[in-house]
Order: structure tokens, then sequence, then C-alpha cells
């Protein structure tokens, strides 16, 4: 069966927040400087398609599984966190009473060979390439990371793919629509409610 989850990182240590805070203040630099470039969601297809950008998704699996875009690319920033340390059990549980059960969020990790990853599936550093995720924050940290490593012709998704509307990714795979997969638990099948009751709206 497969999963409704979305999952999110850990809570951060001191270090590992100020690190994170560092690198989110720096991508927004970069992209209010326009040397990463943002490109809405209704411009992503002109992007691609005139401009030659590459669309790297780097959503979880479990998230890119619900709805992609046919042809992107993939590396996830985040990866299932499968350490199961006493501490981090703990966390865990902590995590989901006030997380996770409404949310579907679990506990992710970094992936540490990110850029490797990404240099691996792309290696020319001119390439253009738009940076994408759910909401846009990931992608920011991703997009970030890219630039350290010296990739110089960089888009990032503003909004992500929540933003994104039916027909500005034309070709979408998955079950389920593309602005809707980062959403997971109970919040999840109160969605598909709220859906249900609008289409019931309509029709009467």
């Amino acid at each position: 069966m497969r999963s409704n989850q979305s999952q999110l990182s850990p809570p951060l240590t001191v270090q590992q927040l100020y690190k994170s805070t560092a690198v989110s203040s720096n991508a927004r630099q970069l992209i209010q400087s326009g040397t990463i470039r943002p490109i809405p969601p209704k411009e992503a297809a002109l992007a691609m398609n005139s401009e030659g950008f590459i669309l790297l998704d780097i959503r979880p699996e479990w998230e890119r599984e619900k709805a992609r875009v046919s042809g992107s690319l993939h590396v996830p920033l985040f990866v299932k966190d499968i350490d199961n340390s006493p501490i981090t059990l703990l966390k865990k549980w902590v995590h989901f009473g006030y997380i996770g059960l409404w949310t579907g969020q679990n506990f992710t990790t970094t992936n540490s060979e990110f850029l490797q990853q990404v240099e691996m599936a792309l290696p020319d550093k001119d390439a253009k390439v738009l940076v994408a995720c759910g909401e846009g924050l990931r992608s920011m940290m991703a997009a970030s990371k890219l630039h350290e490593g010296g990739y110089r012709n960089l888009g990032w998704l503003a909004g992500g793919f929540n933003r994104a509307g039916d027909s500005d990714f034309p070709a979408v795979e998955g079950p389920e629509k593309l602005q809707y997969a980062t959403i997971g638990g109970a919040s999840y099948y109160f969605l598909q409610l709220l859906i249900l009751l609008q289409a019931v709206g309509k029709d009467g």
C-alpha cells in the first residue's frame, strides 16, 4: 500500500539550526541579487521548453511518488532517518505526537551525498537547473548548496509545486495533483473531504 505520508527534517540542534538559518539567509541573498533566478510555476514550462532549464526535483521519494513532472531529475535533499538510537527514537515519538499525526510528517535527515549525486546526474555545472520542492523552502536550501558547489545557472521554483496550477506542468505522473503531494497524515484526508464537498456543491 502506498503511504500518504510526507516527511520532514527532525528537530535541529543549536549548531544545525544556526547553519540552516545561515544557508537560508544566503539563499535569499542569492535570489534577491538575481544570482539564482526565481521562476514562478506559471513560467516554469516556458523556462524548460524555450530556455533549456532542467527540472531538478529535490523532494523525498514518498512525496515524488504521489506526483511528479515527467522527465524531471530527482535527487532528494532529505532522506529517511534510519537511526534507531534511544535519543533519536525519543525525538521521533515526540515529533509524531506534536506534528506527525496531523500532517503525516516523520523524521528525515539531510542527504549528505546530495551534491555528489547531483554532480553524477548533471556533471555540466554550466547547465541551467531549475530546483524545485513542495513549498519552495527546501529547494531554496538546495539551490544554495548547488551554487556553493559550483553550479552557476540556477533557477528556483518560487513557492514550489504547492503554488502550481493544474495546467502549469502539462505532463504530470502519479495518483495525486502536483500541488497536493506534500500533504499527508490526517490533513490529507481532511483535504480529500474538502475536495469532495466542493464537487458535491458544484453538482448541487
